[in-house]
């Protein structure tokens, strides 16, 4: 039997606990989003513009719901707050349509861009991470780590929704990516599976300091490597090879690789 006291503090925490809408909520509506923006993966399309002016009040009818949940947590009302955030929708097609050619151009395994939006892990945890960034700005708390979080465990991508990316961004694979609150990324950069943009320290008191990597324009940086500190720069047009640690800038135009010794015997 639980004792008194036990579900006295059960109870407690029940009581105490903050409201939010579930994560599947949140991702169900972003989902719809996006597929009002790349409709390769919606099973219906708009056919007119009364039709598409209809989804898009509905869109913002979704997320007033899910804002007034949290309304006391918001900075602006939950229909500013809406109508801000789909006032950005433009802004986040553009740049996700770039990512689009980005990957299509950067992987000769992509034959089109209806397989790069219906079937890449990359595009869809990119698509994720644009969208909760903007809810990121817009100080909507929760909500954009919910998201990127329902990413991350639908592709192993771990985008943190504050991170900076510019468009034109390519994850090949993916797998195992980490990329940290306050990492920062240029244009045309790529990476592959395995990467990490992490911090060179996890101490509580760096909560409000840049404590991840700046990537600079049309990087690669290939699979396994392992990229720390917030004063940390890898320079533009820059390649770092696999299984690379870094903890210090590397300038422009270098190429860091690891150098592994393979000892190979023949058994008799």
């Amino acid at each position: 039997m639980l004792s008194a006291k036990f579900k006295e503090q059960l109870l407690l925490k029940h009581l105490n606990t903050d409201t939010y809408p579930p994560t599947s909520v949140v991702a169900n509506i972003i989902t719809s989003i996006l597929l009002t923006l790349f409709p390769q993966q919606a099973r219906e399309r708009v056919l007119n513009e009364d039709a598409l002016n209809n989804r898009i009040e509905k869109h913002k009818i979704d997320l007033v719901k899910i804002f007034k949940v949290i309304a006391e947590k918001l900075t602006d009302t939950p229909e500013n707050i809406a109508a801000k955030y789909l006032d950005c929708l433009e802004k986040i097609h553009e740049e996700l349509s770039q990512d689009v050619i980005c990957i299509l151009n950067g992987d000769p395994a992509a034959k089109s861009e209806y397989e790069v939006v219906r079937t890449y892990p990359g595009f869809y945890a990119i698509a994720f991470y644009r969208m909760a960034h903007q809810l990121y700005l817009l100080n909507v708390p929760l909500l954009p780590r919910m998201l990127t979080e329902f990413a991350h465990s639908r592709t192993g991508i771990d985008i943190h929704p504050g991170a900076e990316i510019a468009p034109s961004f390519f994850i090949d694979h993916g797998t195992g990516i980490t990329i940290g609150e306050t990492a920062q990324i240029g244009k045309f950069v790529k990476l592959y599976q395995g990467v990490t943009l992490g911090a060179l320290s996890v101490s509580k008191d760096m909560a409000n300091t840049k404590r991840h990597p700046t990537i600079e324009d049309n990087v690669v940086i290939y699979s396994g490597a392992t990229i720390l500190g917030g004063e940390t720069v890898i320079g533009k047009n820059s390649i770092i090879g696999g299984n690379v640690w870094l903890t210090q800038s590397v300038p422009e135009n270098s190429k860091v690789y690891h150098k592994e010794q393979v000892d190979l015997r023949r058994s008799n």
